[in-house]
Order: C-alpha cells, then sequence, then structure tokens
C-alpha cells in the first residue's frame, strides 16, 4: 500500500502530526495521503496519562477546540504541593514554588478520551487511521533509508503454526515514516540503535507510572483540585512521588511514579503505590470509596539532555518516542503534540518539493525551537540534581527553576545524565529487604485483581511478545545476583520464578497479563528482554484513562 506518509501510534503526536498534514494540504490546495496504524483495538484505548493536560498546543493545533467538543474535562481550581511523613506531611506554601509548577489554565482530563477525539478529527480530515494493526517491522530500501512498515499477522498460534482465520500482515510503503509509538516503542527502539540516533544525547531516563481511578464520597471530592506528593513511602535515594487529582464525577485518579534509575532490586512500584494509600490523608479520602480502574505505562524524563537525532532517512522519531517529558511539571502531552505538528510541516515542505525516504535536515532544531526549548530547557537540571536525594536534590531543584524564572540562567550550566536506569541497579545482597503489608482488598490490592480492572485483551494462543535475547540469563545471572526483579518491577505479574521441571528455577512468563507499560524493556539489569508488539488488538483497553 503506497501512501505519502505513514504514521505508527495513534497518541497525541502522531495525530497531530497527521492532523496538521492534511491542514497544510488544505490550505494549499494539495492532496496527501496519510495513514495512522495503531495497535490497540481502539484509538485511545492504550493511553495511559495522569493527566492535567496543558492546553498550549491545542491551542495551537485546532483554536476552535472548545466548540468541537473536546473533552477536556475540569480545569484546575486549585493546587497543592505536599512532602509527605509516615504519618503527616507538610504543604509546602504556594510562593516558595516556581511559577512554572503553577496548574493555572490547565485540565484534569483523560488523555485517552482526548486522542479518541483528535482521530475523529483527523479522520473527518480524511486521515486514514487504522485500530487494530500493529506495526511490528520498519522496511528499508537497498540504500538504507526507511521505506515505511509492515504490520503483524494476525492469527497465528503459540507454536507458530497459523490458525482459522489466519491473515498475513500488509507492508506500506511512504515517502516519509513518523515513529509515534510512545515510550520505548519496539521500533524506535531498533531505529535508534541502528542509525545511531542517540550518539549526540545523553542516556534516556524513565519512571513508570501506575494510576487508578476511585469513586469517592461527594462530601470529600474537590472538583478541579491538584495535589502533588514527594517523600513516603520512597526513600530519600530512591526519586519519584505521587499525584491526586479531582476530575468529575466524583472521581479522584491517583497516580504513583517511580523513576527507574532505582538502586535497591527489592522494590517494587506496584507495592510502594499500595503503600502510598494507607499515609492518614490518602486513607481518609478513599474511604468507602471503589475503585474502578487501573493501568500501568512508563514514561520519560531525561528531559532537554536526551533529546536524541529525530530525523533519520526517510522519517523521523516524534512524541514519547523521541522523549519531551517535562519531569517537574509531570507533563509530556503538550510538547508531544508540538513535536507531531513541527514535525509535520517540514514533512510537509519535502513532500511538495518533490522528496521522499531521505534525512530532513536540522530537524531538531526546527522542532525544538521555541515551544518546546522554552518548556524543556529551563528544567534540564531537575533529573540530574536529585542524585543528591529527594530532600536536597528538589531543593537544588527549586533554586535552579527560580534562577532560570528570574535570570534565565543556571548556576549548575547543563548537568549530565551519566548512565541508563538499568545501570543503577545494586546486587540484592547489598539492599535491604522492603516491607509489603499484605493487601486487604478495599483500600490495597493485589496485581491479579488490578489487572482484571485494566481490561486486557490478550489471545492466551499467540506468539509471546515479551522474548528474551538469553532464556538462561534470567536464572542463571539475574535471580542470583538481583533476586529477579523483573518479579518486582512488573506492575502486572507478567514474570514469575517457578521450579523447573528438573528440580531446579525457571523464569515463567504470563504474558496474558501485560499491561504494555514496557518497564521490563527498560530495567532488566541485563537488558535481556525486547518487548515486542502482540497480535494488534492485544492488551489493555482502558476507559477513561
Amino acid at each position: 500500500m503506497p501512501v505519502d506518509v505513514v504514521i505508527v501510534g495513534a497518541g497525541p503526536s502522531g495525530l497531530s502530526a497527521a492532523i496538521r498534514l492534511k491542514q497544510l494540504a488544505a490550505q494549499n490546495g494539495t492532496d496527501l495521503s496519510v495513514v495512522v496504524l495503531e495497535k490497540a483495538a481502539e484509538v485511545g484505548a492504550q493511553v495511559l496519562s495522569g493527566a492535567v493536560i496543558d492546553p498550549s498546543a491545542l491551542n495551537v493545533l485546532i483554536p476552535d477546540w472548545k466548540s468541537k467538543g473536546a473533552p477536556l474535562g475540569i480545569e484546575v481550581l486549585s493546587d497543592q504541593f505536599w512532602m509527605l511523613t509516615r504519618k503527616g506531611g507538610i504543604a509546602v506554601p504556594k510562593w516558595l514554588l516556581p511559577p512554572l509548577l503553577s496548574n493555572h489554565g490547565n485540565y484534569i482530563a483523560s488523555l485517552g478520551n482526548l486522542c479518541k477525539w483528535l482521530g475523529e478529527q483527523a479522520e473527518s480530515m480524511g486521515v486514514d487511521v487504522f485500530p487494530g494493526f500493529a506495526a511490528t517491522e520498519a522496511l528499508y530500501h537497498m540504500d538504507g533509508s526507511v521505506k515505511g512498515v509492515a504490520t503483524g499477522d494476525m492469527g497465528v498460534a503459540l507454536d507458530g503454526q497459523h490458525k482459522p482465520g489466519y491473515a498475513p500482515g500488509m507492508e506500506l510503503h511512504a515517502r516519509y515514516t513518523l515513529i509515534a509509538e510512545g515510550v520505548r516503542g519496539s521500533l524506535g527502539k531498533q531505529l535508534i540503535e541502528k542509525f545511531d540516533l542517540d550518539r549526540n544525547s545523553d542516556p534516556q531516563h524513565f519512571g513508570i507510572g501506575i494510576k487508578e481511578v476511585w469513586e469517592v464520597d461527594p462530601s470529600l471530592h474537590q472538583a478541579g483540585h491538584v495535589e502533588h506528593c514527594l517523600g513516603w513511602p520512597l526513600d530519600d535515594k530512591t526519586g519519584g512521588g505521587a499525584f491526586v487529582y479531582h476530575a468529575g464525577d466524583n472521581q479522584v485518579w491517583v497516580g504513583f511514579v517511580v523513576h527507574l534509575n532505582y538502586q535497591n532490586p527489592l522494590l517494587s512500584p506496584f507495592d510502594e503505590m499500595q503503600k502510598f494509600k494507607t499515609h492518614p490523608r490518602m486513607r481518609a479520602l478513599l474511604a468507602g470509596g471503589t475503585r474502578i480502574g487501573f493501568g500501568a505505562r512508563a514514561m520519560t524524563s531525561g528531559g532537554w539532555q536526551s533529546i536524541p537525532e529525530l530525523a533519520f532517512p526517510g522519517g523521523a522519531l516524534i512524541g514519547c518516542s523521541a522523549g519531551f517529558m517535562n519531569l517537574p511539571r509531570i507533563k509530556g502531552s503538550h510538547n508531544a503534540m508540538a513535536s507531531g505538528m513541527k514535525t509535520a510541516e517540514a514533512v510537509y515542505d519535502a513532500l511538495v518539493a518533490g522528496r521522499g525516504n531521505d534525512l530532513i535536515a536540522d530537524l531538531n532544531a526546527k522542532v525544538t525551537a521555541g515551544f518546546i526549548e522554552r518548556d524543556l530547557r529551563p528544567v534540564r537540571n531537575v533529573k540530574p540534581l536529585l542524585r543528591f536525594g529527594t530532600l536536597l536534590g528538589t531543593a537544588l531543584a527549586g533554586l535552579e527553576m527560580w534562577t532560570n524564572t528570574l535570570m534565565g540562567l543556571s548556576f549548575f550550566g547543563t548537568l549530565r545524565h551519566r548512565k541508563p536506569d538499568h545501570a543503577y541497579m545494586r546486587p540484592a545482597a547489598e539492599c535491604k529487604t522492603i516491607d509489603y503489608p499484605k493487601p486487604d482488598g478495599r483500600l490495597t490490592f493485589d496485581r491479579s485483581s488490578s489487572v482484571f480492572i485494566a481490561n486486557l485483551a490478550h489471545d492466551e494462543d499467540q506468539p509471546v511478545h515479551l522474548r528474551l535475547r538469553d532464556p538462561a540469563v534470567p536464572v542463571t545471572r539475574n535471580l542470583p545476583i538481583y533476586a529477579e526483579p523483573a518479579q518486582r518491577y512488573c506492575p502486572a505479574g507478567v514474570y514469575e520464578i517457578v521450579a523447573g521441571g528438573d528440580g531446579g528455577p525457571r523464569l515463567q512468563i504470563n504474558a496474558a497479563n501485560c499491561v504494555h507499560c514496557k518497564t521490563c524493556d527498560i530495567k532488566d539489569p541485563s537488558q535481556n528482554i525486547d518487548w515486542v508488539p502482540p497480535e494488534g488488538g492485544s492488551g489493555p483497553v482502558y476507559q477513561g484513562m
């Protein structure tokens, strides 16, 4: 299938790129064929974010979004920042917080619902959006430039045999291919390595975000209220924090983030999230409430220093495939959308000039200049400063943000990210065991019940999409040195050590439990796991997340 542009991923960046391409074509009386492939069963079904959404990019892309019914939910009316202790905490005075942390003018909204709406806008403009089709392979010309992508076969059994209803994948040949898979997508990972796109950037850093949706007592609900928390239950050496967003319909969205450069292999991000809810403030809010949603997703946190080269011969990385997250603001969708729009403009210029499958020169400068640079450059040192611990690092980061706000400068210059997240993990013998209380089924929960409400749709009779480069490594290296941390960093119970047939241990992979968070691909200390897309339409089907 020949097209002008194929976009892999119907998230905020991919859909923004598609819409912008069609806008430019309409303005100039040209015709472009644009295809968006989405691995989820429907657009927005696997999009997971906090989310307090900065509408600045949407204001540019679709200025009349309000009259068109964009589902941006409730405007933020109040916010607080807390430093928590085990029994209480300190509310940080607002006058101490740098202005860029203000949520004034932002909205508490489901990013998944927003993407569904963006998909409708794109289709109304003539974009072909194909949900349920996972792009599994990049295609290349003889000169090495990207030719397009191929989608995965449908109807393949676990043993590789074709089942009734088998349908082979299809090839989409494009003049330009835009990778908008989100964090740690399989094609983005391959293209970064093949074209050495990170040669001039620091290692990317990540966090895992775990989110629950609760219906609470109306008397405790404060529509439009936002809280961010640091401190307990994480120790001072472990980066991360929590958020509590009061959305509509008496819903409270509770999230917990653990930075994936944590050192202790015995730590479990999922269980830290459950422990957080036992804090007296959270227990009082959620008591008598009902948990109705659960999900997890990796997020980028490297920021300005970790943005790779965006262009490769025949296409580009956009959105979280490149990493435009503003860590202290905990926001990235606005930058993802902006990157899609700016890239679309550069691609359009190349198309009307008769070009295709070449390298778009100076794309990084074109994409980051202005909007993205103003957002990310002033906070570039926040993540590196957290190496001094949560308390001191946060204080130094606050100073950094204030000096950038008031004087437009940093006393630290530009600090570097030293090494990738997986390289920080220490042997289990050097670390303390962490006590995680047994879940009570009312406030705290186990992985099985959580995965159930993620609405997973995995056919167990399909090839395992979590691939071990060396099947022996989990038992011969990860287990004796790190107590096989996959059992704990995975929030869905995909990995477990069980007795082997010969009496020895083996790693069992429960692939049908996977919520596509990609944490295993990032945090495995041996870098032995490759996450690849399962059959199109598989995975979580989030509602309003």
